[in-house]
């Protein structure tokens, strides 16, 4: 028996569920705050927990907290094939930036399910814990554990705004699993969601096959200047940490314009000291964000982020410090899942493009353990990490549609 086009999933079951879940940590403006490892946070899980047991699903939990729901293959011998994402939101999330990943992943499981259809290998439905980063930073800490990017004791060590550490909110929701992070195998792993940019929407395409994930470059500048009265001190003697900040803030609009079009660049965040309105800035602390596919390209964005801004600093007169606070290299995804995905798209009549994600997902970091590919679908004006964030129950179905044909081709339906 081979998938055919009149396979598909459950749209009403997968858009009701995607609702019931944004019940849990409700934002104030429509979308969730539902951070990881809060309270809210431990109410999803249980949640998601419960519709998988339901479904007849055996659950596992490692030692990030990363879920595991599986459904046996008639292969006791076959490696499973993992779906999933995450259930964390931002602080002014939306309803299904990861949360579709996840629940697509189980809708898939359902219909399987309702269809009496079995496969020879399992299908594990995975939310991986710590995906956004928000409260305990880096982005994808769990899946980063997994691939061995990074150490659990150094994850378990991860601190909040409060001081709080990242292992002992685990243990406090209840969540901190004994399995070893990182042991699972997988046949293949495979990831649905929003698209988090303009692309699909605007060019009218219902499936984004993502091919590559763009590599990130996080600097931290510090500038150090001279605090003065801003109303007595003469504009040739001013030492202003703030104005370096600001020409510093062009140079990096001019570095990713210079390598268009795949280049991005911005600073996102910024400390300034002492930030008094009558006070010159004596120091400002910001950090750049710069992202390509190509590797070579970032690290030359950052080497003319380099010279640009000891030009700046140096006309200025003012101290300069840079560090590197995160990064990842480009990615490219597996091409037999890569084709899995295209195909699945092509066998159910969907439009669809290639597409190079520009935003960091658990998907990058197994692809260093796994053949690993992404699904995207279109989101209302590209909006993501807003409470604003929206999709329609028609592109979320196509989305899971896609995830469904290659997770169960790649797991072989068993006659």
């Amino acid at each position: 028996m081979s998938i055919t086009s009149n396979m598909k999933i459950n749209s009403d079951r997968l858009w009701d569920s995607i609702m019931e879940m944004a019940k849990i940590g409700p934002g104030i403006a429509g979308g969730n705050n539902r951070q990881t490892l809060t309270d809210d946070d431990a109410a999803g899980r249980a949640l998601f927990q419960q519709w998988c047991v339901d479904a007849g699903c055996s659950m596992g939990l490692d030692q990030m907290g990363t879920m595991f729901a599986r459904r046996e293959g008639t292969d006791p011998t076959a490696l499973p094939v993992y779906v999933g994402s995450h259930l964390d939101t931002q602080p002014t999330g939306g309803k299904y930036d990861g949360v579709l990943g996840v629940l697509g992943g189980l809708e898939i499981i359902r219909q399987l399910n309702d269809m009496n259809i079995k496969t020879k290998h399992p299908i594990v439905v995975t939310n991986w814990t710590n995906e956004e980063g928000t409260r305990f930073a880096p982005a994808m800490v769990a899946s980063g554990v997994f691939a061995g990017i990074h150490t659990l004791d150094w994850a378990y060590d991860r601190t909040d705004a409060s001081g709080l550490k990242l292992g002992d909110e685990l243990k406090r929701i209840g969540y901190c699993g004994e399995e070893p992070v990182g042991e699972r195998k997988m046949h293949a792993f495979f990831e649905l969601h929003i698209e988090q940019g303009p692309i699909l929407e605007n060019e009218g395409k219902d499936i984004g096959v993502v091919t590559h994930g763009q590599g990130l470059n996080w600097l931290q500048v510090t500038l150090t200047g001279r605090e003065s009265h801003t109303g007595s001190t003469p504009m040739p003697m001013r030492v202003n940490a703030g104005l370096g900040m600001a020409r510093i803030t062009e140079l990096v609009n001019e570095i990713a314009l210079g390598h268009a079009p795949n280049a991005v660049g911005a600073i996102g965040h910024c400390d300034v000291f002492p930030n008094s309105r009558n006070i010159i800035p004596g120091k400002v602390v910001f950090t750049i964000d710069f992202r390509h596919p190509e590797k070579a390209i970032i690290a030359d964005m950052e080497s003319k982020l380099r010279a640009g801004a000891q030009k700046i600093v140096d006309d200025i007169g003012l101290g300069m410090e840079i560090e590197q606070v995160g990064g990842f290299d480009p990615v490219e995804f597996d091409k037999d899942c890569v084709s899995a995905v295209r195909k699945a798209a092509e066998r159910l009549g969907y439009s669809h493009r290639d597409l190079v994600s520009g935003a960091g997902h658990d998907a990058c970091w197994i692809n260093r353990v796994a053949p690993t590919a992404m699904v995207m679908c279109p989101c209302v004006d590209g909006l993501s990490h807003n409470e604003a964030e929206e999709i329609s129950q028609e592109w979320a179905a196509a989305g899971t549609n896609v995830l469904f044909h290659a997770v169960v081709e790649t797991a072989e339906i068993v006659e």
